[in-house]
Protein backbone atom coordinates (compact mmCIF):
# COMPACT_ATOMS: atom_id res chain seq x y z
CA UNK A 1 0.00 0.00 0.00
CA UNK A 2 1.37 3.41 -0.93
CA UNK A 3 2.22 5.75 1.90
CA UNK A 4 0.47 9.09 2.39
CA UNK A 5 3.30 11.63 2.24
CA UNK A 6 3.07 15.41 2.52
CA UNK A 7 5.75 18.07 2.28
CA UNK A 8 5.06 21.48 3.78
CA UNK A 9 6.65 24.30 1.78
CA UNK A 10 7.37 24.81 -1.91
CA UNK A 11 10.90 26.16 -1.64
CA UNK A 12 13.93 24.40 -3.16
CA UNK A 13 13.93 21.66 -0.49
CA UNK A 14 10.25 20.78 -0.68
CA UNK A 15 10.03 20.89 -4.45
CA UNK A 16 13.18 18.81 -4.95
CA UNK A 17 11.85 16.22 -2.52
CA UNK A 18 8.52 16.10 -4.35
CA UNK A 19 10.08 16.06 -7.81
CA UNK A 20 12.36 13.10 -7.03
CA UNK A 21 9.44 11.19 -5.49
CA UNK A 22 7.41 11.98 -8.61
CA UNK A 23 10.22 10.61 -10.78
CA UNK A 24 10.01 7.35 -8.83
CA UNK A 25 6.23 7.16 -9.20
CA UNK A 26 5.51 7.91 -5.54
CA UNK A 27 2.52 10.23 -4.92
CA UNK A 28 3.24 13.22 -2.67
CA UNK A 29 1.11 16.13 -1.50
CA UNK A 30 2.83 19.54 -1.64
CA UNK A 31 1.24 22.07 0.72
CA UNK A 32 2.12 25.76 0.38
CA UNK A 33 0.65 28.72 2.28
CA UNK A 34 1.20 31.19 -0.60
CA UNK A 35 -1.90 31.45 -2.78
CA UNK A 36 0.06 31.13 -6.04
CA UNK A 37 3.63 30.58 -7.30
CA UNK A 38 4.07 34.29 -8.02
CA UNK A 39 2.37 35.59 -4.86
CA UNK A 40 5.71 36.93 -3.57
CA UNK A 41 8.94 38.00 -5.26
CA UNK A 42 10.99 34.81 -5.63
CA UNK A 43 14.21 36.33 -4.31
CA UNK A 44 17.62 36.67 -5.88
CA UNK A 45 19.99 34.28 -7.58
CA UNK A 46 21.46 31.01 -6.30
CA UNK A 47 24.77 29.35 -7.09
CA UNK A 48 24.22 25.60 -7.26
CA UNK A 49 27.28 23.54 -6.39
CA UNK A 50 28.37 20.48 -8.37
CA UNK A 51 28.26 18.07 -5.45
CA UNK A 52 25.17 19.54 -3.78
CA UNK A 53 22.42 21.38 -5.63
CA UNK A 54 23.46 20.13 -9.07
CA UNK A 55 23.62 16.57 -7.75
CA UNK A 56 20.08 16.98 -6.44
CA UNK A 57 18.88 18.16 -9.84
CA UNK A 58 20.60 15.20 -11.46
CA UNK A 59 18.66 12.88 -9.13
CA UNK A 60 15.49 14.68 -10.25
CA UNK A 61 16.40 14.24 -13.94
CA UNK A 62 16.67 17.99 -14.40
CA UNK A 63 20.40 18.66 -14.70
CA UNK A 64 20.41 19.27 -18.46
CA UNK A 65 17.51 21.70 -18.19
CA UNK A 66 19.28 23.50 -15.36
CA UNK A 67 22.46 23.81 -17.40
CA UNK A 68 20.49 25.42 -20.23
CA UNK A 69 19.00 28.01 -17.84
CA UNK A 70 21.99 28.70 -15.61
CA UNK A 71 24.59 31.44 -15.94
CA UNK A 72 28.14 30.10 -15.45
CA UNK A 73 29.45 33.61 -16.05
CA UNK A 74 27.54 34.69 -12.95
CA UNK A 75 30.25 33.07 -10.81
CA UNK A 76 32.48 36.11 -11.46
CA UNK A 77 33.35 38.12 -8.35
CA UNK A 78 34.95 41.54 -8.01
CA UNK A 79 36.02 42.86 -4.59
CA UNK A 80 36.56 46.54 -3.92
CA UNK A 81 38.02 48.51 -1.05
CA UNK A 82 35.69 51.09 0.46
CA UNK A 83 37.50 53.78 -1.56
CA UNK A 84 36.67 51.97 -4.80
CA UNK A 85 40.06 50.33 -5.36
CA UNK A 86 39.73 46.94 -7.07
CA UNK A 87 41.30 44.33 -4.78
CA UNK A 88 40.25 41.18 -6.62
CA UNK A 89 38.68 40.57 -10.02
CA UNK A 90 38.04 36.85 -10.40
CA UNK A 91 36.41 35.47 -13.54
CA UNK A 92 35.53 31.83 -14.19
CA UNK A 93 36.96 29.85 -17.08
CA UNK A 94 34.55 29.38 -20.01
CA UNK A 95 34.13 25.70 -19.05
CA UNK A 96 33.73 26.32 -15.31
CA UNK A 97 30.48 24.74 -14.11
CA UNK A 98 31.33 24.44 -10.41
CA UNK A 99 28.78 26.97 -9.10
CA UNK A 100 26.70 28.47 -11.92
CA UNK A 101 23.96 30.93 -10.98
CA UNK A 102 20.23 30.59 -11.56
CA UNK A 103 17.43 32.94 -10.57
CA UNK A 104 15.28 31.55 -7.78
CA UNK A 105 12.15 32.03 -9.86
CA UNK A 106 13.61 30.03 -12.73
CA UNK A 107 14.66 27.25 -10.36
CA UNK A 108 11.19 27.18 -8.79
CA UNK A 109 9.51 26.86 -12.18
CA UNK A 110 11.95 24.15 -13.25
CA UNK A 111 11.22 22.11 -10.13
CA UNK A 112 7.47 22.68 -10.25
CA UNK A 113 7.14 21.03 -13.67
CA UNK A 114 4.31 18.48 -13.43
CA UNK A 115 3.88 18.74 -9.64
CA UNK A 116 0.40 19.41 -8.31
CA UNK A 117 0.91 21.93 -5.50
CA UNK A 118 -1.97 22.78 -3.18
CA UNK A 119 -1.61 26.56 -2.99
CA UNK A 120 -3.11 28.59 -0.17
CA UNK A 121 -2.86 25.71 2.33
CA UNK A 122 -1.24 27.37 5.33
CA UNK A 123 -0.31 24.93 8.11
CA UNK A 124 -0.55 26.01 11.74
CA UNK A 125 0.86 22.90 13.43
CA UNK A 126 1.20 19.13 13.15
CA UNK A 127 0.46 16.44 15.73
CA UNK A 128 2.33 13.13 15.38
CA UNK A 129 1.27 9.84 16.88
CA UNK A 130 -2.49 9.98 16.34
CA UNK A 131 -4.46 6.82 15.58
CA UNK A 132 -4.62 7.64 11.86
CA UNK A 133 -1.12 9.04 11.47
CA UNK A 134 0.30 12.57 11.65
CA UNK A 135 -2.47 15.14 11.94
CA UNK A 136 -1.93 18.38 10.00
CA UNK A 137 -3.91 21.43 11.14
CA UNK A 138 -4.54 24.14 8.53
CA UNK A 139 -5.13 27.85 8.98
CA UNK A 140 -8.65 27.50 7.55
CA UNK A 141 -9.60 25.05 10.31
CA UNK A 142 -9.39 21.89 8.23
CA UNK A 143 -7.37 18.82 9.22
CA UNK A 144 -5.75 16.00 7.29
CA UNK A 145 -3.68 12.96 8.23
CA UNK A 146 -0.55 11.53 6.60
CA UNK A 147 1.92 8.73 7.23
CA UNK A 148 4.85 11.15 6.82
CA UNK A 149 4.96 14.92 7.06
CA UNK A 150 8.16 16.62 5.87
CA UNK A 151 8.71 20.16 7.13
CA UNK A 152 10.44 22.16 4.41
CA UNK A 153 8.84 25.39 5.57
CA UNK A 154 11.85 27.51 6.37
CA UNK A 155 13.31 29.38 9.33
CA UNK A 156 10.05 29.79 11.23
CA UNK A 157 8.79 26.30 10.49
CA UNK A 158 5.36 25.30 11.77
CA UNK A 159 6.42 21.66 11.59
CA UNK A 160 9.62 21.98 13.68
CA UNK A 161 7.84 22.15 17.09
CA UNK A 162 6.62 18.59 16.51
CA UNK A 163 10.21 17.34 16.84
CA UNK A 164 12.21 20.15 18.50
CA UNK A 165 11.64 23.00 20.95
CA UNK A 166 14.62 24.96 19.55
CA UNK A 167 13.93 28.30 17.84
CA UNK A 168 16.25 30.49 15.73
CA UNK A 169 18.36 33.14 17.43
CA UNK A 170 19.69 36.44 16.09
CA UNK A 171 23.33 36.45 14.96
CA UNK A 172 23.95 40.12 15.69
CA UNK A 173 24.19 40.77 11.94
CA UNK A 174 21.30 42.33 10.09
CA UNK A 175 20.72 42.61 6.35
CA UNK A 176 18.84 45.12 4.23
CA UNK A 177 18.01 44.27 0.64
CA UNK A 178 17.21 46.53 -2.28
CA UNK A 179 17.25 46.13 -6.06
CA UNK A 180 17.75 47.91 -9.36
CA UNK A 181 15.96 47.15 -12.62
CA UNK A 182 17.15 47.46 -16.21
CA UNK A 183 20.63 48.24 -14.91
CA UNK A 184 22.43 47.97 -18.25
CA UNK A 185 20.30 50.71 -19.79
CA UNK A 186 19.54 52.92 -16.80
CA UNK A 187 22.82 52.63 -14.88
CA UNK A 188 25.53 51.50 -17.31
CA UNK A 189 28.36 52.55 -14.98
CA UNK A 190 26.99 50.30 -12.24
CA UNK A 191 26.45 47.52 -14.76
CA UNK A 192 30.12 47.68 -15.72
CA UNK A 193 31.12 47.72 -12.04
CA UNK A 194 29.16 44.54 -11.35
CA UNK A 195 30.31 42.76 -14.48
CA UNK A 196 28.76 39.37 -15.17
CA UNK A 197 28.49 38.31 -11.54
CA UNK A 198 28.85 40.18 -8.27
CA UNK A 199 30.76 43.02 -6.69
CA UNK A 200 31.47 43.06 -2.95
CA UNK A 201 32.82 45.76 -0.66
CA UNK A 202 33.91 45.09 2.92
CA UNK A 203 34.33 47.69 5.66
CA UNK A 204 34.51 47.64 9.45
CA UNK A 205 31.62 45.47 10.65
CA UNK A 206 29.70 46.02 7.43
CA UNK A 207 29.57 44.91 3.81
CA UNK A 208 27.72 45.62 0.56
CA UNK A 209 27.19 43.10 -2.22
CA UNK A 210 25.54 43.79 -5.59
CA UNK A 211 24.64 40.66 -7.54
CA UNK A 212 23.48 40.41 -11.12
CA UNK A 213 20.33 38.40 -11.82
CA UNK A 214 18.98 37.74 -15.30
CA UNK A 215 17.15 40.35 -17.34
CA UNK A 216 19.19 43.33 -16.15
CA UNK A 217 17.94 42.94 -12.55
CA UNK A 218 20.41 43.51 -9.70
CA UNK A 219 19.97 42.59 -6.05
CA UNK A 220 21.87 44.69 -3.51
CA UNK A 221 22.50 43.43 0.02
CA UNK A 222 24.02 45.38 2.89
CA UNK A 223 24.93 43.62 6.11
CA UNK A 224 26.12 45.16 9.35
CA UNK A 225 26.38 44.43 13.04
CA UNK A 226 23.60 46.07 15.02
CA UNK A 227 21.03 45.39 17.75
CA UNK A 228 17.89 43.69 16.52
CA UNK A 229 15.92 46.88 17.15
CA UNK A 230 18.41 49.19 15.38
CA UNK A 231 15.59 50.53 13.22
CA UNK A 232 13.18 51.27 16.09
CA UNK A 233 12.87 54.93 15.11
CA UNK A 234 13.00 54.31 11.37
CA UNK A 235 10.12 53.45 9.05
CA UNK A 236 11.77 51.03 6.64
CA UNK A 237 8.67 51.14 4.46
CA UNK A 238 9.61 54.76 3.75
CA UNK A 239 12.18 54.21 1.01
CA UNK A 240 13.70 57.67 1.31
CA UNK A 241 14.10 57.39 5.08
CA UNK A 242 15.66 53.95 4.73
CA UNK A 243 17.98 55.19 1.99
CA UNK A 244 19.14 58.16 4.08
CA UNK A 245 19.81 55.95 7.09
CA UNK A 246 21.87 53.47 5.08
CA UNK A 247 23.82 56.18 3.27
CA UNK A 248 24.73 57.63 6.68
CA UNK A 249 25.77 54.18 7.91
CA UNK A 250 28.07 53.74 4.90
CA UNK A 251 29.26 57.35 4.84
CA UNK A 252 32.74 57.76 3.39
CA UNK A 253 32.52 54.82 1.00
CA UNK A 254 33.22 55.43 -2.69
CA UNK A 255 30.47 57.25 -4.57
CA UNK A 256 29.94 54.47 -7.16
CA UNK A 257 29.37 51.97 -4.35
CA UNK A 258 26.86 54.23 -2.62
CA UNK A 259 25.04 54.64 -5.94
CA UNK A 260 23.71 51.11 -5.43
CA UNK A 261 21.82 52.48 -2.44
CA UNK A 262 20.95 55.81 -4.02
CA UNK A 263 19.17 54.04 -6.89
CA UNK A 264 17.58 51.23 -4.89
CA UNK A 265 13.81 51.13 -5.38
CA UNK A 266 12.68 49.60 -2.04
CA UNK A 267 14.33 48.35 1.14
CA UNK A 268 13.57 45.10 2.93
CA UNK A 269 14.90 44.30 6.40
CA UNK A 270 16.17 40.73 6.86
CA UNK A 271 17.94 40.18 10.20
CA UNK A 272 20.07 37.05 10.09
CA UNK A 273 18.89 34.25 12.36
CA UNK A 274 20.41 30.79 12.82
CA UNK A 275 19.68 27.53 14.58
CA UNK A 276 22.34 25.99 16.85
CA UNK A 277 25.28 24.61 14.87
CA UNK A 278 24.56 20.99 15.81
CA UNK A 279 20.77 21.04 15.85
CA UNK A 280 19.37 17.52 16.17
CA UNK A 281 16.26 16.00 17.73
CA UNK A 282 15.00 12.71 19.06
CA UNK A 283 13.47 10.94 16.09
CA UNK A 284 9.70 11.27 15.92
CA UNK A 285 7.96 8.69 13.71
CA UNK A 286 6.06 10.32 10.89
CA UNK A 287 7.72 13.76 10.99
CA UNK A 288 11.05 15.14 9.76
CA UNK A 289 12.60 18.39 8.54
CA UNK A 290 14.63 19.63 5.58
CA UNK A 291 16.69 22.73 4.86
CA UNK A 292 16.25 25.86 6.97
CA UNK A 293 13.59 24.16 9.06
CA UNK A 294 16.26 21.68 10.18
CA UNK A 295 19.50 23.70 10.16
CA UNK A 296 19.08 27.42 9.53
CA UNK A 297 22.53 28.89 8.91
CA UNK A 298 24.04 32.15 7.59
CA UNK A 299 23.33 32.79 3.88
CA UNK A 300 26.75 31.98 2.48
CA UNK A 301 25.71 29.80 -0.43
CA UNK A 302 25.29 26.48 1.36
CA UNK A 303 21.70 26.52 2.63
CA UNK A 304 19.70 26.01 -0.56
CA UNK A 305 22.27 23.54 -1.89
CA UNK A 306 22.06 21.40 1.23
CA UNK A 307 18.28 21.64 1.30
CA UNK A 308 17.94 20.40 -2.27
CA UNK A 309 20.32 17.50 -1.79
CA UNK A 310 18.54 16.52 1.41
CA UNK A 311 15.20 16.57 -0.37
CA UNK A 312 16.55 14.37 -3.16
CA UNK A 313 18.23 11.93 -0.77
CA UNK A 314 15.17 11.55 1.46
CA UNK A 315 12.97 10.97 -1.59
CA UNK A 316 15.34 8.31 -2.92
CA UNK A 317 15.51 6.59 0.46
CA UNK A 318 11.71 6.43 0.61
CA UNK A 319 11.40 5.25 -2.99
CA UNK A 320 14.00 2.49 -2.54
CA UNK A 321 12.69 1.19 0.78
CA UNK A 322 8.99 2.00 1.06
CA UNK A 323 8.32 -1.06 3.24
CA UNK A 324 10.24 0.60 6.11
CA UNK A 325 9.31 4.26 5.82
CA UNK A 326 10.26 5.14 9.39
CA UNK A 327 13.61 3.38 9.18
CA UNK A 328 14.46 5.18 5.94
CA UNK A 329 13.60 8.56 7.47
CA UNK A 330 15.59 7.91 10.65
CA UNK A 331 18.68 6.83 8.71
CA UNK A 332 18.37 9.92 6.52
CA UNK A 333 18.21 12.21 9.58
CA UNK A 334 21.46 10.81 10.97
CA UNK A 335 23.20 11.48 7.67
CA UNK A 336 21.68 14.97 7.35
CA UNK A 337 22.67 16.01 10.87
CA UNK A 338 26.33 15.11 10.39
CA UNK A 339 26.69 16.97 7.09
CA UNK A 340 24.63 20.00 8.16
CA UNK A 341 26.68 20.38 11.33
CA UNK A 342 29.89 20.62 9.29
CA UNK A 343 28.39 23.26 7.02
CA UNK A 344 26.84 25.20 9.90
CA UNK A 345 30.28 25.53 11.48
CA UNK A 346 31.79 26.67 8.17
CA UNK A 347 29.10 29.29 7.53
CA UNK A 348 29.09 30.58 11.11
CA UNK A 349 32.85 31.11 10.93
CA UNK A 350 32.42 32.67 7.48
CA UNK A 351 29.91 35.22 8.72
CA UNK A 352 32.29 36.24 11.48
CA UNK A 353 34.98 36.93 8.89
CA UNK A 354 32.77 38.60 6.25
CA UNK A 355 31.23 41.08 8.69
CA UNK A 356 34.27 41.72 10.83
CA UNK A 357 36.09 44.54 12.63
CA UNK A 358 38.97 43.67 10.30
CA UNK A 359 37.89 43.81 6.62
CA UNK A 360 41.09 42.00 5.62
CA UNK A 361 39.48 38.85 7.06
CA UNK A 362 36.89 38.89 4.27
CA UNK A 363 39.56 39.18 1.60
CA UNK A 364 41.57 36.37 3.17
CA UNK A 365 38.48 34.15 3.20
CA UNK A 366 37.89 34.84 -0.49
CA UNK A 367 41.48 33.91 -1.27
CA UNK A 368 41.04 30.63 0.59
CA UNK A 369 37.84 29.70 -1.19
CA UNK A 370 38.65 31.10 -4.63
CA UNK A 371 42.43 31.41 -4.99
CA UNK A 372 43.60 33.38 -8.02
Amino acid sequence: MRQRIAVIGSGPAGLTFARVLHRHGQPVTVLERDPAPDARPPGGTLDLHEGLGQLALDKAGLLAEFQALSRPEGQAMRILDTDGTVLRDWRPRPDDRANPEIDRGQLRDLLLGPLDVQWGRGVTHVVPGTRDGVLVHFADGRQETFDLVVGADGAWSRVRPAVSSVTPHYTGVTSVETSLDDVDTRYPDLARLIGDGSVAVYGVNRKLVAQRNSGGHVKVYVQFRAPLDWHANLDLADAEAARSSLLALFDGWAAPVLDFLRHGNAFVHRPLYVLPVSHTWTHVPGVTLLGDAAHLMPPLGAGANLAMLEGAELAEAIAIGPEDLDGAVHAFEEQMWARASRWAKITAAGLERLVSPNPAEALALFDQVQPS
